[in-house]
């Protein structure tokens, strides 16, 4: 039983992995460069702020960030949209804690979020 799990487990883990990278490749071609996980944060931050490409200060960086991982894990209910502040800026309230998950289940946590909302968009 312990070994069916292991395998079922590895190919679901292969199978994000295989999702992911079409992701990545199909934002390549659409932007020019194959974004990590940051970069693909960032397009969805920049998407969901709803403002166009503009130059970004660091800070704002971070927001955009935090907006895509807000975005994406209100999905399954984590976090719901607040509604914008007058600057336009999104905000949301986080509904339940995060799973306490380790470095590698955190990233495929954040992975499979984001490629549902690809796929949500229609992108993918």
């Amino acid at each position: 039983m312990l070994i069916t799990y292991i395998c079922l487990m590895q190919h679901t883990e292969e199978d994000l992995q295989v999702r992911w990278l079409k992701l990545r490749i199909k934002l390549k071609e659409k932007f020019g460069i194959k974004p990590d996980m940051n970069g693909i944060l960032m397009i969805i931050g920049v998407q969901e702020l709803g403002q166009g490409p503009q130059d970004f200060s660091k800070e704002q960086k971070q927001d955009l960030m935090h907006i895509a991982v807000c975005t994406i894990l209100s999905a399954s209910g984590y976090y719901v949209f607040d509604g914008h502040d007058e600057e336009g800026w999104p905000h949301f309230t986080q509904l339940k804690p995060l799973p306490e998950l380790g470095l590698i289940e955190q990233e495929n946590f954040l992975k499979d979020h984001a490629l549902l909302y690809f796929q949500a968009q229609n992108f993918i």
